[in-house]
């Protein structure tokens, strides 16, 4: 694996490589406010044994990737698809499987529709759509108790590293579904690195103004690509109708539910996830 800075659409992209890039590629989105550490280095590694160039990012406003003042907007979704295109662009890549996370899928879909030719599959995981104030789906929004706790963010003492990785440890936490036990200590690795790399940790906060484009609404009907939902039944930011939505409107799509997983790519469900990952990326079923 090697981490590298490349230039795309005039800024700075960090990502890191797993596996032989003769293999077929998969390209990993990770969701709002995360970094790429958020896609385990042992998960990346695991699917690029089973055969996988495997590529994980930094979006725009977390980890080495370009950040903005900490309350700015200067970018929107489809911007971040177009950083995707150019991510693949830059490793020499014409196409590639896509696997998002949370906002990542909704990035997914973006580039799926915006440029079509560069993906082979679809893989959406814990993900929704970019909707518009008029749509009729009418899907339950995220759990007040998780807003209720980013809430506490504002009296944070960041300059604190102790106190921040208490924090963010515990909001990864609640995002835990019944049917697994939290794995606190993966969950601080992980955070203390994404302090650690963080060229400014309050821009990640930046995703929550990002804005999407009213034109793309109703045109998930319109990707033609083979497409796998994973969603787990216990999601508390986009509960299980989300999921159920996407798999309905996506033609052809097929979906695998995650009994009692939240919001997460959890260890315990590794092995499901990346057979299926294999099977939907040699064009079978999960």
């Amino acid at each position: 694996m090697s981490e590298k800075i490349v230039k795309v659409n005039g800024i700075d992209i960090c990502s890191e490589s797993f596996g032989n890039p003769s293999n077929p590629a998969i390209l990993l989105i990770m969701g709002a406010t995360c970094s790429m550490v958020y896609w385990d280095e042992e998960f990346c590694q695991r699917l690029a044994d089973i055969g996988r160039y495997v590529i994980r990012y930094d979006n725009r406003d977390v980890g080495r990737s370009v950040v903005y003042e900490p309350g700015s907007s200067n970018y929107t979704v489809m911007d971040m698809a177009n950083d995707a295109a150019g991510l693949l662009d830059a490793y020499n890549i014409e196409q590639v499987n896509i696997v998002g996370m949370s906002l990542g899928g909704m990035i997914a879909q973006v580039l799926a529709t915006r440029h079509p030719q560069k993906v082979l599959t679809l893989t959406l995981i814990a993900s929704s759509f970019f909707e518009s104030d008029d749509n009729d789906r009418n899907l339950p929004p995220m759990d007040e108790r998780i807003l209720a706790f980013h809430a506490n963010g504002a009296t944070l003492d960041w300059s604190n590293e102790e106190e921040v990785a208490n924090y963010l440890v515990s909001g990864s936490g609640i995002l835990c579904g019944s049917k697994h036990k939290f794995d606190e200590k993966r969950a601080y690795k992980q955070v203390r690195l994404e302090i650690k790399r963080a060229n400014n940790l309050l821009s990640m906060f930046n995703h929550s103004l990002l804005t999407g484009d009213d034109g793309y609404e109703g045109k998930a009907k319109n990707i033609m690509v083979p497409t796998l939902v994973i969603h787990g039944t216990e999601d508390t930011v986009l509960p299980i109708e989300h999921g159920l939505a996407l798999a309905a409107e996506i033609p052809d799509a097929s979906l695998l539910t995650l009994e009692g997983t939240g919001h997460e790519v959890h260890p315990d469900d590794w092995e499901t996830i990346i057979k299926a990952i294999s099977n939907h990326t040699l064009g079978g079923k999960a």
